[in-house]
């Protein structure tokens, strides 16, 4: 796949270093440390390797990733290897999307508290979904699920919600059967939009007792807790979003679309359109218009642009990936082999072992011959062998 004409790289290389000097003391060593894993991803910097190919000695220099969580080049292969083991614990049954969303209010006394409210965001979700689950008035069933967290829109503003993939069934209390949901109905998303709210914001007030939430600026009045409560009141009556989706085709389409959310970070480069020294360009869409209509371009300040792109800059330790019921992580695959075990009625067989073959190295890019390293350097060393232009060679199999 061909490089991208413009990479969020690009645009921290040229302009990183002001934007650094001019908000010193106004960002976070998290922030700063991921500028610098993506201006150094693929460079000199972080070493590399070459390698020829054994058959027409095409030569390449492939340099090291930062491999950042956050970095837009560094999450193909992390999402591959992601998807590998989850491929195991697919169920052949329909699955279901469920995106819960926070109020804007919430979302901006979150950005001053990432960890404690992104981490209730996560917790508080999955405990309503498990708890109507478990509701004989719904499903009445023990339900896994698989979250993750986004905390942008597409014009790069902070917008937390977690999206959710969850199999169209679960276990009954006793174990002993499998129960689907309705055909096209998972669990009604009014039922599951109050609790949610109920639930979070009782958590809240928990949180803001113990002293865990900090605020700042605007919002430092907020500490007070008279001031805190008349802040959330408002927000007990409104509607707090819970969207639910169409059902998948069926496992393989639950991959691909893992595969688009799982990884993905607040931009990708192919979105970037053009920058210069005072804008970025980039495409966006803008979800309240249908159609092709909605597809935009959006230009920034390149500051701002930079400013944006750090806020969703994930603390050091959040998982943005979790599992719950019967995925979580103890118990998972003993109930996968159960849940399969009750869809068939026979005993799961055991999963085969992968095989020993790594399908992620490259071929050569002239003839499909096998790359074999025969280099290594170190980060900042300059590699002694040097890379060969492709040519429109092409291996032919006479065996």
């Amino acid at each position: 796949m061909s490089r991208p004409a413009l990479e969020v790289a690009d645009i921290f290389r040229s302009h990183g270093v002001a934007w650094r000097k001019a908000h010193a003391g106004h960002v976070c060593l998290d922030q700063l440390k991921v500028m610098s894993a993506i201006e150094r991803c693929r460079t000199v910097a972080l070493g590399g390797h070459v390698a020829r190919c054994a058959d027409c000695a095409y030569t390449t220099i492939a340099y090291n990733s930062c491999r950042n969580r956050h970095c837009p080049k560094c999450q193909g292969a992390a999402a591959k290897e992601w998807l590998a083991d989850r491929e195991a614990e697919l169920l052949p049954v329909p699955y279901y999307h469920l995106v819960f969303t926070l109020p804007g209010a919430i979302a901006d006394i979150a950005c001053q508290n990432k960890a404690v409210l992104y981490d209730l965001l996560f917790k508080v979700s999955a405990e309503t979904m498990l708890t109507i689950a478990a509701d004989p008035k719904h499903l009445g069933a023990r339900i896994g699920i698989t979250s993750v967290l986004h905390t942008w829109g597409s014009a790069l503003t902070h917008h937390p919600h977690v999206h959710m993939i969850v199999p169209g069934g679960g276990i009954s209390p006793d174990g002993q059967r499998w129960v689907s949901c309705r055909p096209g109905f998972f669990l009604p998303v009014r039922v599951l939009s109050r609790l949610f709210r109920r639930l979070f914001l009782q958590k809240l007030v928990a949180a803001h007792q113990a002293g865990r939430l900090s605020f700042f600026g605007d919002n430092s009045h907020l500490a007070d807790t008279p001031c805190f409560a008349a802040f959330l009141a408002p927000l007990r009556k409104t509607k707090w979003v819970v969207y639910a989706k169409r059902p998948f085709g069926g496992p393989e389409a639950v991959l691909a679309y893992l595969s688009r959310y799982t990884h993905r970070v607040a931009i990708a480069n192919s979105r970037l359109i053009a920058c210069d020294q005072q804008r970025v360009t980039f495409k966006w869409k803008d979800y309240r218009i249908e159609g092709r209509d909605r597809y935009r371009q959006m230009t920034l300040a390149t500051d701002e642009f930079i400013r944006r792109f750090l806020i969703h800059v994930l603390p050091k330790g959040l998982h943005r990936i979790r599992h719950y019921g019967l995925f979580a992580k103890g118990a998972c695959a003993d109930n996968i082999a159960r849940v399969r075990e009750l869809l068939t009625g026979a005993k799961p067989e055991a999963n085969p072992t992968a095989a020993a073959v790594d399908a992620n190295k490259p071929a050569c890019p002239c003839c499909g011959g096998r790359m074999i390293i025969i280099e290594v350097f170190e980060r900042g060393c300059t590699p002694r062998h040097r890379p060969t232009a492709p040519t429109n060679r092409i291996r032919i199999d006479t065996s």
